[in-house]
């Protein structure tokens, strides 16, 4: 199994201002030409952080800019390509908020997670206060037509909150399946109990481990094996 890369290759660390300005030419020939994210620091304290795809530049411009007197140490990471920086600045600029930063950081394909919690805080109250009071919650379940069941008892239904979709890949192609709320898997028209299940149908019916078959999306892009609901 190969090793993922590592995001920072090279970093250098709390260095001063005066460094910076006396041995430009031994930094350049460290950061000239390359991606990263950078940090300025004034009395210790985080000042500005930024992402540049030439540090030696842009280290250079921060020494006369309006930035120029307002920091006396700086820090370097050196990235494998440009990919993440803007999420990674995004992402700092949200958890540290600094001086020298007018805007907030942006995180443009992430999900929100604050509107699923105050749903979720909702249910738990309600649960809270049908234990305190003895009651139960009554609702009547509108009819539906009978599906067609493949398997046993639903394996998922003991994940609520779990996957809403799935998706597999095999020799070349991608499906997609859709679990329901009860955690009956619909796929290729049919209602499956079991991932295992669903998964043997794509692979021409034979065994199929479909906890590790089936991938589910855990976030916004962020797909997973099923098998991580289990852990």
């Amino acid at each position: 199994m190969a090793r993922p890369k590592p995001l920072v290759c090279q970093h250098l660390e709390n260095i001063s201002r005066q460094a910076l300005e006396k041995y430009q030419h031994i930094i350049k020939q460290y950061v000239r030409c390359r991606h990263g994210v950078y940090a300025l620091y004034r009395r210790d304290k985080l000042y500005y952080v930024g992402l540049a795809s030439n540090l030696h530049t842009r280290l250079g411009h921060h020494l006369k800019d309006r930035h120029g007197q307002s920091w006396d140490r700086f820090s370097i990471y050196l990235t494998i390509g440009d990919s993440h920086l803007r999420e990674i600045e995004s992402l700092l600029l949200r958890i540290v908020k600094t001086k020298g930063n007018k805007q907030k950081g942006r995180l443009a394909k992430s999900e929100d997670l604050r509107r699923k919690f105050r749903h979720d805080i909702k249910c738990s109250w309600l649960v809270e206060i049908q234990g305190l009071l003895g009651t139960a919650a009554v609702h009547k379940a509108p009819k539906k037509k009978a599906v067609r069941i493949v398997g046993r008892r639903p394996v998922l239904a003991q994940y609520p909150n779990g996957p809403k979709t799935l998706r597999a890949r095999y020799k070349g192609k991608t499906f997609f399946a859709y679990v329901r709320k009860t955690g009956l898997i619909f796929f290729a028209k049919k209602h499956f109990t079991s991932p295992s299940v669903a998964g043997a149908l794509i692979v021409g019916g034979r065994a199929c481990n479909g906890w590790k078959f089936w991938e589910y999306q855990r976030a916004p892009g962020d797909w997973v094996p099923l098998d991580e609901l289990r852990k």
